[in-house]
């Protein structure tokens, strides 16, 4: 096998000069003062002209080498990642096969770290120990970007949701429901992951629809609609789910209220005896 290292600075800086002529506009950076809309079109056009590159590499490498055909393009988003729209549509995420697209970072992991000891290859350590970042927005002294400050979410706690979604049938209630009996945090804080998980899981769900065929080897793998019949288009504010949500943590609250209220009655009505 052999590699190729590719800048892609001076294409972004030219797509962007593009935009700049016919707009007089030159979108920032959050970090450099930039808004939320700004800092999320300049993470995008990255990620897709990686694809495009990805794809002009593919099919010219061979010619540039005296050789017969093209080759595929192999994608790299995980299965956690997609299922909730953490990718760029049209980015690195789209190829011809994606040797990962079901995998989640819980196992992809374990899977490195195998490899690591039967191949003996050191150098995976940096890979294991790195923190997951997609590399998109520039850095400072104070500040880096990572996919699960991105997200909201750790990989483990989406690896539960991503099984109890698919696996289990859960909706928000009911996973909010069965969460608080796996994960030891306060309610109100396991309602809010809940909800972001699912308007997250909502307003990307049309990704998947186009998302790139993967070898299937985990049972939440958010397929497109051949095999996961679900509809793309949701409303993400689940008003009735999110709302029983809200109604559980109340009552969950008042009855912890009123224990602590009866306890604090047995103790006076004890002292006075």
């Amino acid at each position: 096998s052999s590699g190729i290292n590719a800048e892609y600075g001076g294409i972004i800086k030219a797509i962007m000069s593009v935009f700049s002529v016919f707009t007089g506009k030159t979108p920032k950076f959050r970090l450099h003062g930039g808004t939320a809309v700004e800092n999320m079109a300049l993470q995008n056009i990255q990620a897709r002209v990686r694809m495009a590159t990805g794809y002009l590499f593919a099919q010219l490498i061979n010619w540039t080498r005296n050789k017969s055909g093209s080759l595929l393009v192999l994608s790299s988003a995980n299965v956690d990642e997609s299922l909730v729209g953490y990718l760029t549509k049209y980015d690195c995420s789209s190829g011809d096969l994606n040797p990962i697209g079901s995998i989640c970072k819980r196992d992809l992991k374990s899977f490195v770290s195998h490899s690591k000891e039967v191949f003996g290859f050191p150098s995976i350590d940096g890979y294991l120990n790195a923190v997951p970042t997609a590399e998109l927005e520039p850095i400072s002294e104070h500040k880096t970007q990572t996919d699960e400050e991105d997200i909201g979410l750790t990989y483990e706690e989406l690896n539960d949701i991503g099984r109890l979604r698919k696996i289990d049938r859960c909706g928000p209630f009911y996973m909010y429901k069965r969460l608080s009996c796996m994960w030891e945090m306060p309610p109100k804080d396991l309602g809010e992951k809940v909800k972001l998980f699912f308007q997250k899981y909502a307003i990307n769900r049309h990704k998947a629809c186009i998302l790139t065929p993967s070898y299937l080897c985990e049972q939440y793998c958010p397929d497109d609609n051949r095999y996961d019949l679900r509809p793309f288009l949701y409303n993400p504010k689940w008003d009735v789910q999110f709302r029983e949500i809200d109604n559980s943590i109340k009552i969950g609250q008042l009855a912890k209220s009123q224990t602590s209220s009866s306890a604090l009655d047995k103790q006076s009505f004890a002292g006075k005896k």
